[in-house]
């Protein structure tokens, strides 16, 4: 006698069919938003470097500016502005004070 060959139905619970989803919409999303950071990094390090260049310019600026304070704070300078003004420079007037 032949003994006929019954196939097994597997069934799977909700809870494994949850798991199966998981797993493949975590396989699906994971480059996309590997992608995403990745584009948003090299976005945020381009701005990085034109914000660089902008206070590289700055602080040229600022030292010339500072290279132009020292020159019109210097004594000949106060002193032809003060002839110029009118004014006269006395020694005896000038008092100091430690």
């Amino acid at each position: 006698m032949k003994k006929k060959k019954m196939k097994k139905v597997v069934k799977i619970t909700k809870f494994e069919r949850f798991v199966y989803t998981l797993a493949v919409a975590l396989v699906l999303i994971a480059p996309i938003s590997i992608v995403f950071s990745k584009a948003t990094l090299s976005k945020l390090n381009f701005e990085v470097e034109e914000l660089k260049g902008e206070i590289a310019v700055q602080e040229k600026e600022n030292a010339s500016l500072a290279m132009a304070i020292d020159e019109l704070a210097s004594l000949t300078t106060i002193q032809e502005v003060a002839q110029n003004e009118g004014l006269s420079y006395n020694n005896n007037n000038i008092k100091v004070v430690r």
